[in-house]
This record gives structure tokens, sequence and C-alpha cells, in this order.
């Protein structure tokens, strides 16, 4: 790196420990790599570029924004790996093989879970239960970048391995497209030590320093593109800019205290969790009514009267037909989470005449800085954006990206050592 820029040291200094300071983790990943999102090819190299400072135990493909993942997506990025891999190998002896990675590439998830948030085990929920129950004091780290449905599912079947997980779940429009598994794990297993990232993961693609070699489109160019398979790989995604929006999950085990989530880290810095935002109604909700941003909406309603032996609806929300959940009580159960600080306009399409035609709205709002003062007693061990308005990055549109600072203060730091670990690929070192 040749930028003068290079030479600028952040405000802060890089934050102790992690596994750049020789600490080593055992990490699972579980994502929704493909479909219309395409960050998650991304994260998945970048990951990668750091195989050997991790014991990377699984490779998961599931579900969410981007709908279901395949394994083959994950093969895909292991294939450029393959190609890169003897000249990864002169730079450090640690880098596990192409084939043993493929070997830890599991099916998770490939259906939008129903209602209760849990139904069949998959490859993926079972793999993450065979991991945590090995011989290893050390814990596991579950890296969501996706649905959270294969680690719901792992703990219903296996409750016992909740004390070994510690996740980082990039949640926010991920948690809109699956409600149903995030509200049984947060009414199921409230002890689960969890990071619950909303907003904070935009800070590895807005903020920061994004002058020159930095700014999204030129870093990719300078120092991405040409360099090895994985570099052209990336090169290809998303017009050959910076997303990766998973990213933050590993920059959190690369630089940081991973133990404490309050402390500095490449995946930015997090307050206890205040009560999981939710709201419940028996009726259809109305632009007065009120709830967080990435809250969940619980709508129940009557069935009525003539309601047919099999009922069905569709709540229809923007770009969402959320599927209506009939238990058999004479009512139907709908679950909402929005993604913004705006007005939501509902509208029901149903079998049931007491429900078809319904319309509604809820008006969702950022939390003020104070709900962090109150952590939850229920959720002891779980984490969140930091709603601080100092640590924001002002806005993005409609969102107002809570604790996005605490990723982007660190910019230069990450993307520079990125760049030093994409040059592994692109050339051998002499020894």
């Amino acid at each position: 790196m040749t930028n003068s820029s290079s030479n600028q040291k952040t405000k802060n200094p890089i934050p102790s420990g992690g596994a750049l300071a020789g600490h080593r983790y055992r990490v699972i990943v579980s994502t929704d790599i493909g479909g219309t999102d395409p960050d998650d090819f991304q994260s998945m190299v970048h990951l990668l570029l750091y195989a050997d400072v991790f014991d990377i135990e699984g490779l998961i493909s599931s579900s969410g924004i981007s709908g279901p993942g395949r394994t083959q997506d994950i093969l895909d990025v292991i294939d450029c790996y393959e190609k890169d891999y003897a000249n990864l190998r002169t730079h450090s002896q640690e880098y596990p093989t192409p084939d043993a990675l493929r070997a830890l590439t599991k099916q998770g998830e490939t259906e939008f879970v129903p209602y209760p948030g849990v139904q069949s085990p998959t490859e993926g929920s079972e793999w993450i239960v065979e991991c945590a129950r090995r011989d290893d004091p050390r814990p596991l780290y579950v890296l969501g970048w996706g649905g959270i449905e294969d680690i719901a599912q792992a703990l219903h079947d296996a409750p016992d391995i909740l004390p070994k997980l510690r996740v980082y779940w990039v949640g926010g429009p991920n948690k809109k497209w699956g409600p149903h598994q995030y509200q049984y794990v947060v009414t199921n297993h409230p002890d689960l030590w969890i990071i619950e990232v909303n907003s904070t993961y935009r800070g590895w693609f807005v903020g920061g320093n994004q002058s020159g070699e930095w700014e999204n489109t030129e870093f990719v160019s300078q120092h991405i593109a040409g360099r090895g398979a994985l570099g052209d790989f990336f090169y290809s995604k998303l017009g050959g800019t910076i997303k990766m929006g998973d990213t933050p999950s590993v920059g959190w085990l690369l630089r940081g205290t991973p133990g404490d989530p309050s402390q500095p880290s490449w995946g930015g810095s997090f307050v206890r969790a205040w009560e999981r935002p939710i709201l419940r109604l028996d009726r259809m909700p109305t632009e007065d009514d009120r709830i967080e941003d990435f809250g969940i909406l619980e709508v129940v309603l009557s069935l009525g009267k003539d309601a047919p032996e099999h009922p069905e609806a569709l709540l229809d929300v923007e770009n969402q037909s959320l599927d209506g959940y009939a238990p058999g009580d004479g009512t139907m159960c709908f679950r909402f989470s929005p993604k913004a600080a705006r007005v939501f306009q509902f509208a029901v399409c149903s079998n049931v005449p007491a429900l078809s035609g319904k319309t509604g709205a809820i008006t969702a709002y950022t939390p003020e800085p104070g709900v962090a003062l109150k952590p939850s007693s229920l959720l002891p061990n779980w984490w969140t954006d930091n709603p601080a308005r100092d640590v924001a990055q002002a806005h993005l549109g409609v969102h107002t990206v809570l604790g996005a600072k605490t990723v982007s203060q660190w910019r230069e730091d990450y993307l520079r050592d990125f760049a030093n670990r994409m040059a592994r690929a692109a050339s051998s070192r002499s020894i």
C-alpha cells in the first residue's frame, strides 16, 4: 500500500486482543449466501483469507434476506480458495485444505420457518449440535450472516449446548424475513449469549475515511481486483464495490475482546440489551400504534363464525407477504419486524371472510439513548447496538444507524489488513 494515507494513524489505538493477537477461536458461520444479496460472497472471501487464524468448524448455508442459500454457493468460493491455496500456504501453514473446508460445509434450512419458530432438524442444525458437544473447553462462536433458523433449531433439539454458544448475529433485515425463529429464541432461550446486531454492521461500508484508496469502489479497484482467484471473485460482486455487511462478525473476533462486547473491536462495541421490543395486539394496528424499529409486532385476529375448515391468510406489507398461522383456537396469527423508523401499511388477503380486506398500519421509531440504562434482567447475556447518538453514523436513508461508528472508526485499520491478506492470494512468499 503506497498511498500516503496508509501511514495515517486512527484516532484511537487498534483494539487489543483477538485472533490476530494469537487467540484461536472455534467458528461456525451460518450464511444466506447466494440469492438476491451477494454481499455474503464478499464476506466469505474475507473469511477464507483469515482461515489460518481460526479453527473453522462449520460453514452452513441457511435462509435469510436473500432467500434460501445453497451449499454450492459456499463451495464456489472454496473453489477459488483452492486456486490460491498454494500461495496462501507459503504465508501460513495453518490454512486448512480446500477439502477440509468442503467437508464441513453443510446445508441448513431452505424454507422460511412458520410461526412456532422451529420445525425439523437440518444438516446444519445437527452440525451445530455436534460441534457444540465436542470435548473442547473453548466456546463455540456462531456467526450469523442470515436467518437464525438453524441456531434456533439446534437449541430446540439440544438445549444443553446453550452454555457453549457465543452468537454474533447480523439481524436487522434478516429479522424482518425471519421474526418467528427470533421470537422463539427470545422466549425459550433468554440465557443465550448473543450479540443482536441490527445496525452497527453498516459501519463496515458506511462512514469512516472514504477518501482516496479507502472509498468503497476505489479500495476494491486498487487492492482486491486481480489479486488471485479470490480477488477476482470478490471484484465480480456488487459492481466491484464494498458492502460486506456480515464481515463485522469476523472483525469482532480478529481485533477486540470477544468475551466483553462493550469493549472496542473491529466488529463494533455494544450495550446490554433492554427488554426486546414486542407489541401484541388482538386487532389490526393503526398509525397511532408505535413500536421500535427492528421490534416484533404480533397480531392475533379472530377468524369469526364463518371460517373455512382450512383457513389461510397473508399479511401484505411492502415487498413481503407474511403467512398467517392458524393454531386451531379460532385465531390467525401474524408477526412482522420493521427495519426502519417510519409508517408501514398492511392489508390482509384471506379465504376467511372476517379477515379478507382488513387494513392497518404501524409507526416504527428509533429508540432513545436512555433505553440502554435499563438492561433486561431476563436477558443476562444479550447484547445489541449502542443507541447513543454519538456512535451512530447519522442517517442512512430512513435508517438511524445506531452503533455504526464503533465499526467505521477502524476503517483504515481493517481495510489495510484486508489488503495485505488479499495480497497473499496473489503471490507466494519467498522462503
